[in-house]
């Protein structure tokens, strides 16, 4: 099995940063691509951000694009997503994702607990 463990959320003023980490441990030789999606209160789930495993590709979600950097370091089986010039709507509990085989398919299989992020106005 593979665990994801999300930390670096709190609560920050609009316009700031944060950095959120997400680690893997496990059985990490079977995760794929990694992501974050988010939750806001009453809303579904959404894709944020995506990095693929060898060539460091990262894919954004429009919302995000120039705020955002996803990034990750193999050696410590860790991926960061860097948050600059949040805003009040960026508010939601962030999801760290990792790709894994389902029934010979890339799906998004392994899930971390999810961190809070509030961005007050």
């Amino acid at each position: 099995q593979v665990q994801l463990v999300e930390s670096g959320g709190g609560l920050v003023q609009a316009g700031g940063s944060l950095r959120l980490s997400c680690a893997a441990s496990g059985r990490t030789f079977s995760v794929g691509a990694m992501g974050w999606f988010r939750q806001a209160p009453g809303k579904e789930r959404q894709f944020v951000a995506r990095i693929k495993t060898n060539a460091g590709l990262t894919y954004y979600e429009e919302f995000v694009k120039g705020r955002f950097t996803m990034s990750r370091d193999n050696a410590k089986n860790t991926v960061y997503l860097q948050m600059n010039s949040l805003k009040p709507e960026d508010t939601a509990v962030y999801y760290c994702n990792g790709e894994g085989k389902i029934l010979g398919k890339w799906e998004y299989k392994y899930w971390g607990q999810g961190t809070q992020v509030t961005v007050s106005s």
